[in-house]
């Protein structure tokens, strides 16, 4: 099994874990409805994509009080 034969410096570390950070998703916005949305995915507000209707969404059913 390898072993390292030295310490690692903190500069050395940081400079690995340098891109390991969390990016803010990419958001554009839905060209049928205009909410935002990931790209190159169904939007789920509406159920088109590339103005075609991939999926049926239904519209929430209001509440009962």
């Amino acid at each position: 099994m390898a072993v390292p034969k030295k310490r690692h410096s903190k500069s050395k570390v940081g400079r690995r874990k340098m891109h390991l950070y969390l990016k803010e998703p990419s958001l554009i916005k839905c060209e049928n409805c205009g909410k935002m949305k990931l790209p190159h995915v169904v939007c789920p507000f509406c159920g088109y994509y590339k103005g075609k209707e991939i999926l049926k969404i239904e519209k929430e059913k209001k509440e009962k009080k």
